[in-house]
Formats: structure tokens, C-alpha cells, sequence
């Protein structure tokens, strides 16, 4: 785990697969970086749980945050 600059290609392995990712953007350490095209409304998915729902359309590569990201968490506090 670590930075990824913008440009840089990573490789993940999903699955057993290895999948090439290129940054959009530059991506500190511990966030996450979008690794297939998300709608806006489409479920985000972390190590197979659904963290939340895209506010906005996401691409494959870019970061993933709170700028296009409701957490299920955030979800459960305004319902309270």
C-alpha cells in the first residue's frame, strides 16, 4: 500500500486475475482508486461489502472519496 501518481499504471489481482489500472489522478495512501466505470447510483464495492453508493459518475482510475462517494456509514447517521 502506498501513493499512486496520476498516470501511474498499477496491477491488481482480483479474483486470482490481474488487472492493469492507470491513475486518473493521484491517489494518497490508504484511499481507493476506482477499478471498473461506476454510475451515479451504482453500489462501490470494498473487498466485496458495499461501502456506499456513487453520488456521481466515477471512472475506472480515478479516486474514490467523498467528492463521489456516500459511505453507508454517512447513510446510517442521517437516517438517525
Amino acid at each position: 500500500m502506498r501513493p499512486v501518481h496520476a498516470g501511474e499504471t498499477i496491477v491488481v489481482a482480483i479474483n486470482g486475475r490481474m488487472m492493469e489500472v492507470t491513475a486518473l489522478e493521484s491517489i494518497a495512501l490508504c484511499h481507493k482508486i476506482a477499478l471498473s466505470d461506476l454510475a451515479e447510483g451504482d453500489p462501490v464495492i470494498k473487498y466485496g461489502e458495499c461501502i456506499g453508493i456513487a453520488v456521481a459518475a466515477i471512472r475506472r482510475g480515478a479516486w474514490v472519496h467523498t467528492h463521489n462517494l456516500r459511505s453507508r456509514r454517512a447513510q446510517a447517521r442521517s437516517t438517525q
